[in-house]
Protein backbone atom coordinates (compact mmCIF):
# COMPACT_ATOMS: atom_id res chain seq x y z
CA UNK A 1 0.00 0.00 0.00
CA UNK A 2 1.12 3.30 -0.67
CA UNK A 3 2.88 5.17 2.48
CA UNK A 4 0.73 8.10 2.22
CA UNK A 5 -2.55 5.90 2.35
CA UNK A 6 -2.47 4.59 5.66
CA UNK A 7 -3.13 7.27 7.55
CA UNK A 8 -6.28 8.07 5.31
CA UNK A 9 -6.99 4.24 6.12
CA UNK A 10 -6.16 4.45 9.55
CA UNK A 11 -8.82 7.50 9.94
CA UNK A 12 -11.23 6.00 8.09
CA UNK A 13 -11.51 2.68 10.12
CA UNK A 14 -11.22 4.62 13.31
CA UNK A 15 -14.31 6.39 12.62
CA UNK A 16 -16.48 3.50 11.95
CA UNK A 17 -16.31 3.84 8.59
CA UNK A 18 -16.44 0.08 7.43
CA UNK A 19 -18.10 -1.70 4.88
CA UNK A 20 -21.49 -0.13 3.37
CA UNK A 21 -20.27 3.26 4.20
CA UNK A 22 -19.55 5.35 0.81
CA UNK A 23 -16.60 7.77 -0.27
CA UNK A 24 -18.78 10.67 -0.82
CA UNK A 25 -19.80 10.62 2.96
CA UNK A 26 -15.83 10.91 3.76
CA UNK A 27 -15.75 7.32 4.75
CA UNK A 28 -13.75 4.41 3.45
CA UNK A 29 -15.42 2.75 0.46
CA UNK A 30 -15.87 -1.27 0.55
CA UNK A 31 -14.72 -2.94 -2.21
CA UNK A 32 -16.44 -5.98 -4.30
CA UNK A 33 -14.30 -8.58 -1.78
CA UNK A 34 -15.98 -6.87 1.87
CA UNK A 35 -13.99 -4.47 3.66
CA UNK A 36 -10.94 -6.27 4.19
CA UNK A 37 -9.72 -6.66 0.46
CA UNK A 38 -9.81 -10.49 0.47
CA UNK A 39 -11.38 -12.42 -2.26
CA UNK A 40 -14.40 -14.62 -1.51
CA UNK A 41 -17.86 -15.20 -2.76
CA UNK A 42 -21.27 -12.48 -2.83
CA UNK A 43 -22.50 -15.31 -0.63
CA UNK A 44 -20.91 -13.69 2.65
CA UNK A 45 -17.38 -15.90 3.81
CA UNK A 46 -14.51 -17.07 1.81
CA UNK A 47 -16.40 -20.30 0.92
CA UNK A 48 -18.35 -20.94 -2.40
CA UNK A 49 -21.51 -21.19 -0.49
CA UNK A 50 -22.30 -18.62 2.28
CA UNK A 51 -25.30 -17.93 3.88
CA UNK A 52 -24.73 -14.69 5.50
CA UNK A 53 -25.20 -12.41 2.21
CA UNK A 54 -28.39 -14.51 0.69
CA UNK A 55 -30.12 -14.57 4.23
CA UNK A 56 -29.71 -10.65 4.52
CA UNK A 57 -30.22 -10.34 1.18
CA UNK A 58 -33.69 -12.16 1.60
CA UNK A 59 -34.39 -10.65 4.92
CA UNK A 60 -34.55 -7.88 2.97
CA UNK A 61 -36.30 -7.92 -0.01
CA UNK A 62 -38.88 -10.32 1.79
CA UNK A 63 -39.13 -8.30 5.05
CA UNK A 64 -39.06 -11.21 7.13
CA UNK A 65 -39.11 -11.20 10.95
CA UNK A 66 -36.65 -12.82 13.56
CA UNK A 67 -38.39 -16.49 13.61
CA UNK A 68 -38.59 -16.72 9.74
CA UNK A 69 -34.89 -15.24 9.47
CA UNK A 70 -34.35 -18.12 11.83
CA UNK A 71 -35.55 -20.46 9.91
CA UNK A 72 -34.38 -19.34 6.47
CA UNK A 73 -30.99 -19.68 7.83
CA UNK A 74 -31.24 -23.55 8.70
CA UNK A 75 -32.70 -24.32 5.47
CA UNK A 76 -29.99 -22.36 3.29
CA UNK A 77 -26.77 -24.10 5.83
CA UNK A 78 -28.82 -27.63 5.07
CA UNK A 79 -28.52 -26.53 0.78
CA UNK A 80 -25.32 -25.60 1.55
CA UNK A 81 -23.91 -28.77 3.16
CA UNK A 82 -25.70 -30.36 0.33
CA UNK A 83 -23.77 -28.36 -2.29
CA UNK A 84 -20.95 -28.68 -1.04
CA UNK A 85 -21.51 -32.45 -1.06
CA UNK A 86 -22.26 -32.43 -4.88
CA UNK A 87 -18.65 -30.42 -5.75
CA UNK A 88 -16.83 -33.04 -3.71
CA UNK A 89 -18.57 -35.88 -6.30
CA UNK A 90 -18.48 -33.66 -9.48
CA UNK A 91 -14.45 -34.04 -8.49
CA UNK A 92 -15.02 -37.57 -8.10
CA UNK A 93 -16.62 -37.97 -11.10
CA UNK A 94 -13.89 -35.83 -13.44
CA UNK A 95 -10.98 -37.94 -11.71
CA UNK A 96 -12.87 -41.34 -12.30
CA UNK A 97 -13.08 -40.10 -16.02
CA UNK A 98 -9.76 -39.18 -16.35
CA UNK A 99 -8.74 -42.38 -14.26
CA UNK A 100 -11.01 -44.36 -17.58
CA UNK A 101 -8.60 -42.09 -20.27
CA UNK A 102 -5.26 -42.38 -19.05
CA UNK A 103 -4.96 -45.89 -19.03
CA UNK A 104 -3.14 -47.76 -22.24
CA UNK A 105 -6.78 -49.24 -22.93
CA UNK A 106 -9.78 -47.60 -22.24
CA UNK A 107 -11.32 -48.45 -18.48
CA UNK A 108 -14.82 -48.59 -19.53
CA UNK A 109 -16.56 -49.79 -16.23
CA UNK A 110 -14.37 -46.72 -14.42
CA UNK A 111 -16.22 -44.23 -16.60
CA UNK A 112 -19.84 -45.80 -16.21
CA UNK A 113 -18.92 -45.79 -12.06
CA UNK A 114 -18.25 -41.74 -13.04
CA UNK A 115 -21.08 -41.54 -14.52
CA UNK A 116 -23.28 -43.28 -12.09
CA UNK A 117 -21.93 -40.98 -9.57
CA UNK A 118 -22.66 -37.80 -11.20
CA UNK A 119 -26.08 -39.45 -12.16
CA UNK A 120 -27.01 -39.55 -7.97
CA UNK A 121 -25.41 -36.51 -7.15
CA UNK A 122 -27.09 -34.68 -9.61
CA UNK A 123 -30.73 -36.74 -7.72
CA UNK A 124 -29.69 -36.07 -4.74
CA UNK A 125 -29.01 -31.95 -5.15
CA UNK A 126 -32.40 -32.41 -7.16
CA UNK A 127 -34.21 -33.40 -3.77
CA UNK A 128 -32.60 -31.23 -1.18
CA UNK A 129 -33.38 -28.43 -3.28
CA UNK A 130 -37.15 -29.19 -3.81
CA UNK A 131 -37.05 -30.23 0.12
CA UNK A 132 -35.48 -26.45 0.66
CA UNK A 133 -38.41 -25.06 -1.66
CA UNK A 134 -40.84 -26.65 0.69
CA UNK A 135 -39.65 -25.27 3.46
CA UNK A 136 -39.47 -22.00 2.52
CA UNK A 137 -42.75 -22.20 0.65
CA UNK A 138 -44.03 -22.81 4.53
CA UNK A 139 -42.09 -20.27 5.92
CA UNK A 140 -42.98 -17.37 3.84
CA UNK A 141 -46.23 -15.79 3.91
CA UNK A 142 -48.56 -15.31 -0.18
CA UNK A 143 -47.02 -11.66 -0.56
CA UNK A 144 -43.64 -13.31 0.36
CA UNK A 145 -43.92 -15.93 -1.47
CA UNK A 146 -44.95 -13.85 -4.23
CA UNK A 147 -41.97 -11.20 -3.97
CA UNK A 148 -39.25 -14.46 -3.57
CA UNK A 149 -41.30 -16.03 -6.68
CA UNK A 150 -40.34 -12.58 -8.28
CA UNK A 151 -36.69 -12.90 -7.77
CA UNK A 152 -36.50 -16.08 -8.87
CA UNK A 153 -37.86 -15.57 -12.40
CA UNK A 154 -36.38 -12.36 -13.28
CA UNK A 155 -32.70 -13.76 -12.36
CA UNK A 156 -31.92 -11.49 -9.21
CA UNK A 157 -31.86 -14.70 -7.47
CA UNK A 158 -31.21 -18.29 -8.23
CA UNK A 159 -31.34 -21.63 -6.79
Amino acid sequence: MYPGMMWWWKHARRHGCGEGARAEEGGWQAGPWGHHGHGGDDFGGGGAFGVRRPLRFLAYKLNLNEEQVAQLAKILDELKTERAQAAVDDRRTVAAFADALGLEKFDEPRAKEGGDLRAKSAERLRDAVIKALGKIHAVLDSGQRAQLAYLIRTGVLSI
